[in-house]
């Protein structure tokens, strides 16, 4: 292969295609997006370095919100400065969410009607089947010794039965990966960290290990940027109090989902089950099975699954307010505003802090114990999701319901020993719950 001695970077209107682009084709959640931007950006068009990719993706799992859309942030940031990363971010989730606006109107306006609960009754099972392959995707590459496993355990155990919420989860977990690296080292020590991820032939790529990161952080620029977070995040708030007739609504709906967007680390499916309890249980925004549908809705858009909350979001606003369809809008529009806007504050004052820390062992050795957390919050999703779709009166064994224990089989089957696609499972899902109501 010939060697690009000297690697020009890719203007800013190539770049703004792929992003726009992935917007609309990145469906299979995260390691969809992931998969897709490492193909285009590292092995086709070498704008950065497999090495730098992946280094910047094991930070982004530190940072609370949605890794992929983070990455994409923080790559178009590398690339072309504060434009290309607010870009890449925005085109990330904008696609998803106008379908997923779409699709949860025709939800509310037609999901009484007997063809429409028969097709989620197809998508569910298929659901539970898409986080049980997440769970083991995952667990293979986080679970590595016996404590990964206890860890993974007590996260578990944490959130199912004594309803401890994330961010205490994540707090505990880092604490005790730097006290058991400090006292048992061998315990936890992973190797030199990136050692994976080495690219043979770095001057090719625009991006490298040579490029240097974090030059120009200064402490000035990171209060200014600080400031100009609080403003945004203050103004729709500001304009829900002085045109909105019910604040304490909208109060409680953009500190929850903004309280969700700082403390959840972990990516989408730490994030979700957080989510799913609170909106459903402690707020009565919507119920389990509205919840359920929520993630079957989300698994057939593109974009991140964390995009599921939008949806939360118009329910919210949608049974608040008697069934208005502009409240749900603006439920979902504000949802997403304050999902994902600490994205792009994380990205942009921490990127060039963490920077630093590339070729940290530390960082490495607790990401390895955050991720083996994250094991135990998707089983808490799968078990939490996984009993209502097939014991819909209950834990009742002899009430089980065999058909979608059918499905969910079939499913696991399709994706683990055939590979399917997730949007062809999504569709044949949708298929076996018509044929069933047509039986």
């Amino acid at each position: 292969m010939k060697e690009n001695k000297s690697p020009f970077p890719p203007s800013f209107k190539e770049a703004l295609r792929f992003w726009f682009k992935l917007g609309w084709i990145s469906f299979g959640g995260t390691l969809g997006h992931i998969s897709i931007m490492h193909n285009f950006l590292v092995e086709k068009k070498k704008w950065i370095s497999s090495s730098r990719f992946f280094h910047a993706l094991s930070l982004c799992m530190l940072l609370p919100g949605p890794e992929a859309q983070q990455l994409a942030i923080y790559i178009g940031w590398q690339l072309h400065g504060k434009k290309g990363g607010i870009l890449a971010g925005i085109f990330f989730i904008l696609p998803s969410m106008f379908i997923l606006l779409a699709l949860s109107c025709i939800y509310v306006s037609y999901g009484n009607q007997a063809w429409m609960d028969a097709i989620f009754s197809g998508l569910k099972p298929a659901v539970v089947a898409i986080i049980f392959h997440a769970l083991w995707s995952v667990g293979k590459k986080a679970l590595h010794t016996i404590f990964h496993y206890i860890l993974a355990g007590l996260a578990f155990a944490s959130i199912f039965f004594f309803n401890i919420s994330m961010p205490y989860i994540i707090f505990g977990t880092i604490v005790s990966a730097l006290i058991l690296r400090y006292f048992w080292p061998s315990l936890v020590y992973k190797g030199k960290a990136g050692e994976s991820h080495e690219s043979l032939n770095e001057q090719n790529y625009y991006i490298n290990n040579k490029t240097e990161g974090g030059k120009n952080f200064k402490a000035k620029l990171l209060w200014k940027q600080c400031l100009l977070f609080a403003f945004l995040w203050m103004l729709p708030l500001f304009f829900f109090y002085a045109l909105s007739p019910d604040f304490t609504f909208w109060k409680g709906l953009i500190l929850f989902f903004t309280q969700t967007a700082l403390f959840t680390i972990g990516g989408s499916y730490t994030v979700l089950p957080y989510v799913a309890q609170f909106s459903v249980s402690r707020f009565n925004w919507l119920s389990k099975s509205q919840m359920v549908d929520g993630f079957a809705l989300a698994e057939t858009t593109p974009g991140p699954l964390i995009i599921v909350v939008c949806y939360v979001g118009f329910m919210a606003g949608f049974n608040h307010f008697d069934g208005s369809l502009v409240m749900g809008t603006v439920g979902l529009l504000a949802t997403t505003f304050y999902t994902f806007l600490p994205s792009f504050l994380f990205i942009f004052v921490g990127g060039p802090i963490l920077e630093r820390t590339r070729g940290s062992v530390v960082i490495s050795d607790v990401l390895g114990f955050v991720t083996a957390a994250v094991v135990g919050v998707i089983l808490n999703l799968t078990f939490y999701l996984g009993k209502d779709v097939l014991f819909p009166q209950g834990l009742i064994l002899h009430k089980i319901d065999l058909m979608a224990l059918l499905w969910v089989f079939v499913s696991v089957v399709l994706i683990f020993k055939f590979r399917l696609n997730i949007v062809y499972l999504i569709l044949l899902s949708m298929l076996y719950g018509l044929l069933q109501y047509c039986i």
